[in-house]
């Protein structure tokens, strides 16, 4: 027994690194994978994304960047897109890579973790199964491997709250610069120049590289919407379309479509308040009925001893 455990957890060990290596190690791919493989990332605008954020320095740093490059190909190769996870990082202006090598890093920690546990546990005498510290490995290095998405969405799901309210004002002021008489262009531009905030940023950037591109600035919007997965904006855009040689027509569409966001707007923020209203009251009850606990449990004892 005492010899199975240390090699059942050394051949686990050894099959997750080997696993691991030649995942990330490159394959050779054939003329048309090569070409799909360009396309894609032509589509998805993959070598912008990597662009945007400053490179990793250091020992640490080019290692992580050459571990995300090596995931992001094995993701590319097995068409593993994760749209919804792309939108969440584009929404916190994080690298893809970066992302992806977090998340290995993190699942190969939790391999060594679990077995590192049961060491100390094991040590006090709890459990001698050898079984114990390969499903901990496992378990840790799934947690650990999943730990980043949670962490990802969450932090995502509060700045498209954010970005949701920058929206409705946002709109607010377009309607009045085409009430001042400018054009839709103009007045687009003009109310995101009114803030520094991130997401005004945001918004300025995509309609400064609409000058660029040569695309309309309400498709850049709606590119925007596209790449960060908000659907206000989507819908801006193709409103707008609809729309954009009408100025009274525009006017009417944007303040009735920001008078919608704010009401939305309202009905999250009290039903988010009923819902922190009901969590208080279920801890206050279960704080009254530990009260009556500690109350009636002397008395009970007294009249059970009696009888």
């Amino acid at each position: 027994m005492s010899l199975t455990m240390p090699i059942v957890v050394g051949a686990v060990l050894g099959l997750g690194i080997y696993a691991l290596v030649r995942a990330l190690m490159p394959s050779k791919r054939s003329a048309v994978a090569q070409v799909a493989r360009i396309d894609a990332m032509r589509a998805r605008g993959a070598a912008y994304e990597s662009s945007r954020t400053a490179p990793d320095t250091g020992r640490i740093g080019s290692l992580r960047a050459q571990v995300g490059a090596r995931v992001s190909e094995f993701y590319l190769q097995q068409g593993w897109e994760q749209r919804s996870l792309r939108a969440d990082l584009a929404v916190l202006d994080r690298s893809w890579e970066n992302f992806l090598a977090t998340k290995v890093l993190l699942s190969v920690a939790g391999l060594f973790f679990g077995p590192f546990l049961f060491a100390v546990v094991w040590t006090l005498g709890v459990g001698s199964s050898p079984m114990i510290p390969v499903w901990l490995a496992l378990a840790f290095a799934l947690v650990f491997f999943l730990l980043p998405d949670l962490e990802v969405r969450r932090d995502a799901a509060e700045k498209r709250r954010d970005l949701r309210r920058v929206i409705g004002a946002y709109l607010d002021l377009v309607s009045m610069s085409l009430a001042g008489g400018r054009g839709l262009p103009e007045a687009l531009m003009a109310a995101a120049e009114v803030s520094d905030g991130w997401a005004t940023q945001r918004i300025r950037n995509a309609l400064a590289d609409a000058r660029i591109t040569g695309i309309s600035q309400w498709q850049a919007l709606g590119q925007l919407g596209e790449e960060i997965g908000v659907e206000e904006l989507k819908d801006l855009s193709a409103s707008l379309a609809l729309v954009a040689d009408d100025g009274a027509k525009v006017r009417e569409s944007l303040s009735s479509r920001a008078e919608t966001m704010r009401h939305r707007e309202l009905a999250e923020i009290e039903g988010s308040a009923g819902e922190k209203s009901q969590s208080m009251l279920v801890a206050q009850l279960l704080l009254c009925a530990g009260f009556l606990v500690f109350l009636i449990f002397p008395a009970a004892m007294r009249v059970f001893q009696v009888s």
